[in-house]
């Protein structure tokens, strides 16, 4: 086992992995930015060095400068979190040229996924549905708009050499297609140095299920479950829950294998996630794409299943076998997540950086803060404004609920905007209560709330109006009508504290 790990990474998550690190006996270095002398990270770490500038270009992205550092503290290994340099081959190739493992998968196997349309041809060769589009880049607008009409309206055009948003767009007409096809190229070389772009179906109504997989040395490969990922705004998670409000032990079982065939196809090692959509109509599912590294909503899988992801990550790179086998894999009780940013939800979600003035984090049973502050410390503007993973355990999903409900009215963070009170109504909702998501949950949750706050006379009426379309949907949904209101009536008054709180 390895003495001691360098953790390439800040914030939450590298707080996350040194906790792992202090209970395994290893000994954690951190690296650090101008930005981030005073990190929590960098406090918590038995050594920390820096290494440049608050821009993440001159610092957490100089892979030469992370392993010179692994090197200099006689680090044996690097734990990359998850951003950053966690999907680059490269860094890993320098890191292993050093001397030095790297805890995630192997170069090849990270080409081969990072690149949106070799992986849907490995999807493809393994058996795996994908949604129907191309497996070449788009050579043309010619061609994507040839491609639309082949395949049918509406479409989506999406960047291959990455995701997080970045380089998609939502093709509804033809009429569409040339600016979107244009902005598309465009962001995806401002956001990856590579501005191919290829084109799928847009799935009506999909929700978005990841599946956990882990492979070691071995030959094993198993999954995990799934998350239900569905609750995004601008195409990035913000509410996690395993496992997904479907529960169908016969869906989880047929992506839980298509998963693990992804994971095989690519020799892969160490925990990955392969993403799908899932057509909220038929439950037809279909491969989207898999990330070569730890998600951020692992802690939704940690809580159900009882295993220590990154732990399992530690071992795995040390040369064990996995510790369980698929059969072991149990999912216990429900848990939900969601991801705090230094954001304002009232003004499109924008980055509110700043020193937090107060900080309380909940207590009690089955709560967990994967937090990257203290209060005092400042949210810097300079990277992602994610400030904790907050997620509860209940025995099912409606005491999960229940208990993110009582949490998140006792978070308390001052002296920034934050996402707190934007949760506080999402849990209120009757629609999230009622489990039937989509990853236009959003769009349509502040459709509802607008006309609420526009017309207060039609609020019963689209309390039951959600309720019965929810019901429709789903013969095992319930959802209690005067829970709902009470819940709209309390959302307002909890989201004018949480607002106070948080100026």
């Amino acid at each position: 086992m390895f003495e001691k790990i360098l953790i390439a990474n800040r914030g939450e998550i590298a707080c996350r992995v040194i906790r792992a690190c202090r209970e395994m006996k290893i000994a954690a270095v951190a690296v650090y930015s101008d930005a981030d002398r005073d990190a929590l990270h960098v406090r918590m770490a038995d050594e920390a060095y820096h290494i440049g500038p608050p821009q993440s270009s001159e610092s957490y992205l100089v892979g030469s400068k992370i392993v010179e550092v692994a090197r200099r503290s006689g680090a044996q290994a690097i734990h990359p979190g998850y951003g950053f340099l966690s999907e680059n081959p490269n860094f890993v190739r320098e890191v292993v040229a050093a001397g030095i493992t790297f805890i995630g998968p192997p170069p090849e196997a990270m080409e081969a996924m990072g690149g949106k349309i070799s992986a849907r041809k490995i999807a493809i060769e393994a058996g795996v549905p994908v949604v129907p589009g191309t497996t070449e880049p788009l050579r043309s607008l010619e061609d994507a708009k040839g491609t639309a009409n082949e395949i049918g309206y509406p479409v989506m055009l999406k960047a291959s050499a990455g995701g997080g948003g970045k380089g998609m767009r939502l093709v509804a007409s033809a009429d569409e297609m040339s600016s979107a096809y244009e902005n598309a190229r465009a962001e995806s070389l401002a956001s990856f140095g590579d501005d191919a772009v290829y084109i799928e179906k847009a799935v009506v109504r999909p929700r978005h299920i990841e599946i956990q997989v882990f492979s070691d040395t071995h030959g094993n490969h198993i999954h995990l479950g799934e998350r239900e990922c569905s609750i995004q705004r601008r195409h990035q998670k913000v509410v996690e829950e395993a496992p997904s409000p479907i529960d169908s032990a016969e869906l989880r079982a047929a992506m839980g294998e298509c998963a693990v065939k992804v994971a095989r196809a690519v020799n892969y090692v160490g925990a990955g996630t392969v993403e799908f959509l899932v057509s909220d109509i038929d439950k037809s599912f279909y491969f989207l794409e898999m990330n070569t590294r730890l998600q951020v909503e692992h802690p939704v899988t940690e809580l159900v299943t009882g295993i220590d992801l990154v732990r399992e990550q530690i071992n795995v790179a040390a040369g064990k076998p996995l510790s369980f086998s698929q059969d072991e894999v149990r999912l216990t009780g429900h848990a939900i997540e969601c991801r705090i940013y230094a954001e304002d939800p009232e003004n499109n979600f924008l980055p509110s950086p700043g020193k937090i003035l107060r900080l309380r984090v909940p207590q009690g049973p089955g709560v967990r803060d994967d937090g990257g502050v203290y209060e005092g410390a400042d949210v810097s503007i300079y990277y992602d404004p994610m400030i904790s993973k907050f997620a509860v355990w209940g025995r099912n999903r409606d005491e999960a609920i229940d208990r993110m409900r009582r949490a998140l009215d006792e978070y308390q963070i001052a002296g920034i905007k934050t996402t707190l009170p934007f949760f506080r109504e999402i849990i209120r909702d009757a629609v999230f209560i009622s489990g039937n998501l989509d990853t236009g949950f959003i769009p349509a949750f502040l459709e509802r709330r607008t006309q609420l706050e526009a017309d207060p006379q039609t609020k019963n009426a689209a309390i039951i109006a959600a309720a019965l379309a929810a019901g429709s949907r789903n013969a095992a949904a319930r959802v209690d009508l005067n829970r709902a209101e009470s819940k709209w009536q309390t959302a307002a008054r909890n989201a004018a504290l949480a607002n106070r709180l948080s100026s």
